[in-house]
């Protein structure tokens, strides 16, 4: 083997190995994430709340991106995208560790509390891991590579709501209906020890937390500059702006990732407490979660495959919107389980929005590139917003045509695709984007 040879070989190995350290972050994004999907019934049960009260759970927990992006942006400026990512995992990790007094004490701004300051530790690492994935390579193809971190991230979704589903309501429709049953003291007794079944899962997550920062910290990934890597085919044209808010193209992206994060938290999160008031066992409903999370999964996977081969990431994206707005419309009007499967499904048609959206908002911006990919990651106070919205709806209306608050999102996305990612962007057009 010759000596060119076995540089071009390490190098592979190294790029993928990084890709590989990157997906394990992209992993424990899912796993932490989707975790809300069962602790939205959980919480609801355990400290007697409506629905509109149990969606706090995901407002604490995505308008905490809102808060703290901007900051994250300052802080990967001086730290580097790499440390920025360690210091992510530990401020989940001291996240993970305030339910413990929250489970003890059956305190839900405790819990919600925990829920902020994960999501401020998962702000620093995806405003670092997004953009690093993204200029790993050709951005062309990012939304390929950006698939393949959606695959690692809803598995652990799978893998995670799978797990807390059994721990954490197990025996729950035995619970529910003794629970009609008790006297107060019975009551807060039988509550007080489902909400101790958190306990032991969130120690252990705040070790592993710990144990993958540690390992960042000493992994050998490479720094990525995104000064140098994300310039732009129009160098002089990106570098003659003087504000981030010259790039419409950027800040409508920011308005489509609002839309896509709101979109598969209300299918991902809403799907059990949707199926509980359909009159589904929880025993039968504490798993669909996951179902929407596999539908995922394959919509990832079909996006391997295409882009960008056969399809551009803008195309891909125009046909996730379709897809979602046809889903939606046969899920307001179908029978229950009908209508939990096409709710499930929402989790295909949104699989490829974020890897599409990502590199058609961020590509060019240069110097810019920080405090973009910071903007973006405020797009996520559409998980906050969207599933409050929803369980508003569904307490003043019903919980089937509350999914209709989702259509508007989906056309939205549409627009981007067909139109918005190209305002004020000065690049060739390249035919199957048209």
């Amino acid at each position: 083997m010759t000596d060119k040879s076995r540089i071009g070989k390490k190098s592979v190995q190294s790029n993928w190995m990084t890709v590989g350290t990157i997906g394990l972050l992209f992993f424990i994004f899912g796993f932490v994430t989707w975790l809300n999907g069962i602790l939205i019934p959980y919480l609801k049960i355990s400290c007697e709340l409506n629905h509109f009260e149990s969606y706090l759970v995901a407002f604490s927990f995505y308008v905490a991106y809102v808060i703290m992006a901007i900051p994250s942006s300052w802080l990967l400026k001086k730290t580097g995208l790499k440390k920025g990512m360690m210091f992510g995992l530990f401020v989940m990790a001291g996240g993970a560790l305030l339910f413990i007094p929250a489970a003890m004490t059956r305190t839900y701004s405790l819990f919600l509390s925990g829920l902020f300051i994960m999501g401020t530790g998962l702000a620093v690492l995806q405003t670092a891991s997004n953009p690093y994935i993204t200029m790993l390579g050709p951005i062309e193809s990012a939304a390929q590579r950006i698939s393949i971190m959606g695959i690692c991230n809803k598995s652990a979704g799978v893998i995670a709501t799978y797990l807390f589903g059994v721990m954490a309501l197990k025996n729950g429709d035995a619970l529910l209906a003794n629970l009609k049953t008790m006297d107060a003291v019975q009551k807060a007794a039988a509550l007080n020890d489902l909400a101790s079944r958190v306990i032991v899962p969130y120690i252990a997550m705040t070790l592993i937390l710990v144990l993958i920062g540690i390992f960042v910290k000493v992994s050998r990934l490479p720094e990525i500059d995104p000064n140098v890597e994300n310039t732009g085919e129009d160098e002089k044209f990106y570098g003659s702006k003087t504000s981030i808010f010259q790039f419409p193209f950027l800040l409508l992206g920011v308005l489509a990732i609002f839309c896509d994060v709101g979109l598969e938290i209300v299918a991902g999160d809403t799907i059990i407490s949707y199926g509980l008031s359909q009159g589904i066992p929880i025993s039968i409903a504490k798993h669909f979660t996951s179902l929407t999370m596999i539908a995922s999964i394959i919509g990832y996977s079909i996006g391997v495959i295409v882009i960008p081969r056969y399809i551009s990431q803008s195309k891909a994206l125009r046909v996730c919107a379709v897809l979602g707005i046809a889903f939606t419309c046969v899920a307001v009007v179908s029978p229950r389980m009908i209508s939990v499967v096409f709710i499930a499904l929402l989790g295909m048609a949104n699989s490829l929005i974020w890897p599409s959206v990502w590199p058609l908002a961020i590509e060019g911006l240069g110097r810019f590139t920080r405090i973009g990919s910071s903007l973006l990651i405020m797009g996520n106070l559409g998980g906050a917003l969207l599933p409050l919205l929803y369980g508003r709806l569904a307490d003043v209306i019903n919980t089937q045509k509350a999914y209709l608050i989702v259509i508007p999102c989906y056309f939205f996305i549409l627009y981007y695709a067909m139109a918005g990612h190209n305002v004020g962007k000065r690049v060739k057009k390249l035919p199957e984007s048209a």
